[in-house]
């Protein structure tokens, strides 16, 4: 039996994935994990991508889920590995030769550890900086880089899988952990890089994701209606009134135009513009689905 697995759940980003398992199949750590990687309902050459990592030596299988559904595929990948420990990364994510090692060594001296490490955006794996104060982060549990027990996991019952959209499901299982007595620990070592290239998104796509996450941050809060839970997803008066005043309609229909401009966009006011209509497609669907469903 393995010490860890590595859960990796992945939809149409076969590239994105061949740079994350290069970097794995070099860690200090071989022979001590396994890689799972579970295939969301690809369409691309995601299948190949990871029959490649296993000719190459890498110790990876590959599962479907046809049907998208994040939890839904950590949960599949968390059934189909064999570790004591799970860790998680995202497919769009290179993590250094020693990330397997620290997290494992961040767990050595307690089992019911949640262990999380500095994530670095970066724009690809040219410039690969140190982590510094500024990576820093007070999320309980974030899958792009994240490690538990399999015995926690199954003890809180795994990732929750009516979050069917975008957002919030491991938010969720990290209150259920810490619930249970989990202690967050952080560990500089395990730093991870994320891969975002500037204007990586279309603002279209952008706003579709955002719109998926306010939905999503309404089950989260109809689940947990507590304090930190609305401070969390921004559910609270004062953020609702500084979107009143900042996003209002003539508001977001100047800034649309600014978007819309190519010279204007990549200005500093048309990239506030570009925020600006992200989170008000984000509150409109969170008190949306709030209202719809209270």
């Amino acid at each position: 039996m393995p010490d860890a697995s590595v859960v990796i759940a992945t939809r149409n980003r076969a590239g994105l994935l061949r740079g994350c398992l290069e970097r794995l199949s070099v860690q200090s750590a071989a022979g001590r994990f396994e890689v799972v990687v579970v295939d969301n309902g690809s369409t691309d050459g995601t299948p190949a991508v990871v029959a490649a990592a296993a000719r190459a030596g890498l110790a990876i299988r590959g599962i479907p889920v046809a049907e998208p559904n994040r939890g839904r595929a950590r949960n599949a990948g968390i059934a189909a590995s064999s570790g004591a420990s799970i860790l998680f990364c995202d497919d769009d994510t290179l993590p250094p030769r020693g990330w397997v090692e620290a997290h494992l060594a961040a767990r050595d001296a307690d089992p019911k550890r949640v262990v999380s490490g500095p994530i670095i955006n970066v724009e690809g794996d040219g410039d690969l900086p140190q982590p510094s104060a500024k990576n820093f982060s007070r999320a309980f549990f974030c899958t792009c880089n994240v490690s538990v027990s399999r015995v926690e996991l199954d003890a809180a019952g795994g990732f929750d899988e009516r979050y069917d959209l975008y957002g919030w499901e491991d938010t969720d299982l990290g209150v259920r952990l810490r619930e249970r007595g989990a202690r967050r620990v952080w560990s500089w070592g395990a730093h991870i890089y994320h891969v975002k290239p500037a204007s990586a998104q279309p603002l279209d796509t952008r706003i579709a994701l955002a719109t998926e996450k306010g939905a999503m941050a309404a089950r989260f809060i109809r689940k947990s209606p507590t304090l930190p839970v609305r401070l969390a997803t921004g559910a609270y008066a004062l953020n609702f009134a500084r979107a009143a005043l900042l996003e209002a309609p003539p508001l977001r229909r100047w800034y649309a135009r600014l978007a819309a401009d190519p010279d204007a966009a990549r200005s500093p006011l048309g990239r506030f513009a570009a925020e600006a209509l992200v989170d008000a497609a984000y509150l409109d669907a969170m008190r949306l689905a709030l209202r719809s469903d209270g």
